[in-house]
């Protein structure tokens, strides 16, 4: 009998699973610790907003039944809060699910695609899955190089990933930049903004729609697991024109968004308030990290996210570890081939204070 390894599709073969944050649980139960924070996933610290509290409560009495497999409220919710028709937007479970489905709808196996490295690793799988061709374009000042990017585009390119504001780094790509970048970019090239950070950013931040209504091959994706604060249910949603998601739709599972996290996410979308909540945490807690790390003599990565990046100047995996035996979760980066740098999330007050305190202790500062 064959073992199951020479019975796997070759393409992933060599394929690493995705490492997530440490679970809370898990640090609790393996150390004996009472309190731990977590910093490592870019969660929003203030938690889901009330109003999608209280929806999900409502949505749990009738989980017997399957959701709506199209969405379709949520859909309409977002397409007026956006300015698109609904048959310009696609919703997945977590945004990851729409990568996925994008690869799997456009990919051929040897044909290219286009990132920035260090970014984020689920376009690699994503790549490697449907035994395409990955090209890794080196950031520039830990920012996507945009004109080497294009430089990199061959006949056989047929996705370029765009992370704005960038994972792991943190940084942004302005109006001008991306301006310059779709003027020269092949027309039967498809650009994926993945935009999971966006509202962090501030009014530099470019407006990608325009290219979408143009009736360029964009994709736009956005999430709720961000500063909507619903990470626990999983939901993305996408931008583009419809022939995109007529064709994408054909391989999305019907029941791909649940119920709970539907009615959540169209609550959500109705709660300003708790979204300006996160923004001013999220700048006062950056504002403090800052200060920190300089009075620490740490360079950092300025950010257009919820998360920093920080160099600690040693083994970043050594220091998580011992990290985590003060209670507090980071993330390593090291996978990421930069392996004496940390990612902070920014979190509330306290949090951060206990990191920098944490941090202080290990470092023997």
């Amino acid at each position: 009998m064959k073992k199951i390894q020479d019975l796997i599709r070759p393409s992933i073969a060599n394929i690493l699973p995705y490492p997530p944050g440490k679970p809370i649980e898990e640090v609790k139960r393996e150390l004996g610790l009472e309190e731990v924070i977590k910093m490592a996933s870019n969660e929003n610290a203030l938690g889901p907003s009330p109003k999608a509290s209280e929806a999900m409560k409502k949505a749990a009495s009738n989980v017997n039944l399957y959701p709506d497999g199209n969405s379709y409220y949520l859909k309409q919710k977002l397409a007026q809060k956006l300015g698109v028709g609904m048959d310009e937007v696609i919703v997945g479970n977590g945004a990851d699910e729409i990568i996925r489905i994008i690869t799997e709808t456009f990919l051929n196996p040897g044909e290219e695609v286009v990132i920035a490295w260090p970014g984020f690793v689920i376009y690699c799988i994503a790549t490697d899955v449907m035994a395409g061709s990955l090209k890794r374009i080196p950031l520039k000042n830990y920012t996507h190089d945009l004109e080497a990017m294009l430089n990199a585009v061959t006949e056989k390119t047929k996705l370029i990933f765009i992370a704005n504001p960038n994972n792991p780094t943190g940084t942004m790509v302005n109006k001008t930049q991306v301006e310059s970048f779709m003027k020269k970019v092949p027309e039967d090239v498809i650009v994926v903004f993945d935009e999971a950070y966006c509202e962090y950013a501030d009014e530099n931040f470019p407006q990608t729609f325009r290219y979408m209504k143009e009736g360029r091959n964009v994709i736009i994706l956005r999430t709720f697991s961000k500063i909507y604060g619903l990470a626990g249910l999983r939901v993305g949603y996408g931008i583009a024109k419809k022939e995109i998601f007529e064709e994408m739709n054909r391989i999305r599972q019907p029941f791909n968004v649940n119920r709970i996290a539907q009615s959540a996410a169209i609550a959500a979308l109705d709660d300003g308030e708790h979204v300006e909540k996160t923004i001013a945490m999220n700048e006062e807690g950056k504002r403090f990290l800052y200060k920190e790390f300089e009075a620490m003599g740490l360079e950092y990565v300025p950010t257009a996210a919820n998360f920093i990046l920080v160099n600690i100047e040693q083994d970043g995996r050594k220091v998580y570890e011992q990290l985590l035996k003060e209670g507090v979760i980071v993330r390593p980066v090291d996978n990421y081939d930069l392996p004496n740098f940390l990612r902070v999330t920014i979190c509330k007050g306290a949090e951060n204070k206990k990191f920098i305190d944490s941090l202080k202790k290990v470092l023997k500062i």
